[in-house]
């Protein structure tokens, strides 16, 4: 789970500049929608390679991470009784 901890980790300090709620363990199935959504977005092509500003390899560590954090969540979901949303960009 440390994929998934260190996306939450990163996700709060985002969130805290916007004055939103935080998300926090044990994670409740709105949080769960929220992370996979958050995820979804960042692995879309254009976010995920911050719009050609960084190298292949660099957009191939940042994919690798959130797919982790994303297997990482479901795996939450799953031992929780919870579902995830599908995550279209996800590979």
């Amino acid at each position: 789970m440390k994929a998934l901890t260190q996306f939450i980790d990163e996700q709060n300090r985002w969130t805290q500049l916007f004055g939103k709620n935080p998300v926090q363990f044990p994670l409740s199935q709105s949080d769960i929608n929220r992370i996979a959504d958050d995820i979804d977005c960042k692995l879309s092509p254009e976010n995920l390679h911050c719009d050609g500003e960084i190298s292949v390899s660099a957009a191939n560590r940042k994919g690798e991470f959130l797919n982790r954090a994303l297997r990482q969540l479901e795996q939450y979901a799953q031992k929780n009784g919870m579902t995830v949303p599908t995550v279209w960009e996800r590979w």
